[in-house]
């Protein structure tokens, strides 16, 4: 038996399965930002993603053709880019919901890589970026923290339903006359 007042059971891990989701198509929208931006940028303008798949894949995605280390590359962005998302939607709701979360939290994810992850991985290229680069990267995190929040489509908000509404239809009250009736008629109206 639920208690009153509790959520019901799976809204933490829809929670995070929707941030995780929305986290995979912020990467892929910032995988298409920077294609575009390397294009203007120059050849020797390495993304972190490829960078770090150049550096640290085993020898069997560096034998692949440049499209299959590619592909590879993409992947290895988005599955960080759903986890990241993932963690977004573990944080407390009143942390999640602030409107400026989203962005820092994309702002986060990219220094924690310049800062932390890099070092670890001995990508000094990171340090060579020219201020342009930068700020489109800084732009691009900005972009994947809008969309793991939620920012750009929103949900709903969840309406309560009165708790004997989760009762079934034998234990539910039968309700005659006055404010039950109709409260009773709303809810067979929207079970509907």
């Amino acid at each position: 038996m639920r208690r009153e007042g509790r959520r019901p059971a799976g809204t933490r891990s829809a929670r995070v399965v929707r941030a995780g989701a929305r986290g995979l198509v912020a990467a892929m929208a910032m995988s298409g930002v920077r294609s575009f931006t390397a294009a203007f940028a120059g050849p020797h303008e390495k993304t972190p993603p490829e960078a770090v798949v150049e550096a640290h894949a085993p020898e069997s995605v560096q034998r692949l053709p440049r499209r299959g280390r590619e592909a590879v590359t993409e992947l290895v962005h988005w599955t960080y880019g759903t986890g990241g998302g993932m963690v977004f939607g573990l944080l407390p709701a009143r942390v999640r919901l602030h409107p400026v979360t989203g962005p820092l939290y994309g702002l986060v994810i990219w220094f924690g890589f310049e800062l932390a992850l890099a070092p670890v991985l001995g990508l000094r290229h990171t340090r060579r970026h020219p201020v342009l680069w930068r700020v489109v990267i800084a732009l691009d995190h900005v972009l994947y923290g809008v969309v793991v929040a939620g920012r750009l489509a929103p949900e709903p908000p969840r309406t309560r339903r009165p708790a004997w509404s989760a009762c079934s239809t034998a234990a539910r009250p039968r309700l005659r006359g006055g404010r039950g009736a109709r409260r009773a008629a709303a809810w067979r109206a929207r079970r509907r």
